[in-house]
């Protein structure tokens, strides 16, 4: 998971990725409460993960990588992977688990631009800068013609667009509000199809859901 668009000092992301644990939560304005998934992050990639992993081709792309689970366990298999965060804890500690990863957001330059065989939007990765659509749009000339983009969508039918911050459940240290969207399969499936994408594959394991998309 990554905001992309957060101020990332002594934040409560950082202080959780640099611990390997929560509670981290993004809150909405009104209180509601999302949350994340940090010990699971930080651990090797589970048997959810590696459903992913098996559909990669070519070089593989993590944007937002987190703390690097998805990009170690892929270089570790012999497969070429970077990781993308703006988040510096996020990029450390990705290196240090052995995976290469840049500070970079997927809306700047990347290299390899238009070639990249796979792109990873996990972790509800669908989410950053808050318009799917747009985000897919870019995606799309960041992957090769007939690359694919695997991405996780929430379980449930929902389609949203709101905005929140990273709070650790005391509300000290929370950084500014920044964009984020939530949607499952079916609003990823408009979202993809609007803007050229064509829809490969779908699978879940235990409470997670996947979509698989092929560029043109």
């Amino acid at each position: 998971m990554s905001t992309q668009t957060a101020s990332w000092r002594a934040d409560p992301y950082t202080a959780a990725l640099r611990t390997g644990r929560g509670p981290l939560f993004l809150r909405r304005s009104d209180g509601w409460l999302l949350p994340l998934e940090v010990e699971r992050w930080c651990a090797g990639a589970d048997t959810a993960d590696m459903t992913v992993l098996r559909r990669c081709a070519g070089t593989v792309l993590d944007i937002g990588c987190g703390p690097g689970r998805l990009v170690s366990a892929l270089v570790a298999s012999g497969h070429p992977a970077l990781g993308i965060d703006v988040s510096p804890a996020a990029v450390a500690r990705t290196v240090s688990e052995g995976g290469p990863a840049l500070r970079r957001s997927v809306f700047d330059r990347l290299p390899a631009e238009g070639r990249w065989g796979t792109a990873l939007l996990i972790d509800g990765n669908i989410g950053i800068g808050g318009d799917p659509r747009a985000l897919l749009d870019r995606v799309r000339a960041i992957v090769a013609p007939e690359g694919l983009a695997l991405v996780e969508v929430a379980p449930a039918d929902i389609d949203e667009r709101l905005r929140v911050r990273l709070d650790d459940g005391t509300g000290v240290g929370a950084q500014a509000d920044f964009p984020w969207a939530r949607v499952g399969s079916s609003a990823l499936l408009r979202e993809a199809r609007a803007t050229g994408w064509t829809p490969a594959d779908q699978w879940g394991h235990a409470t997670r859901r996947f979509v698989a998309l092929r560029n043109g």
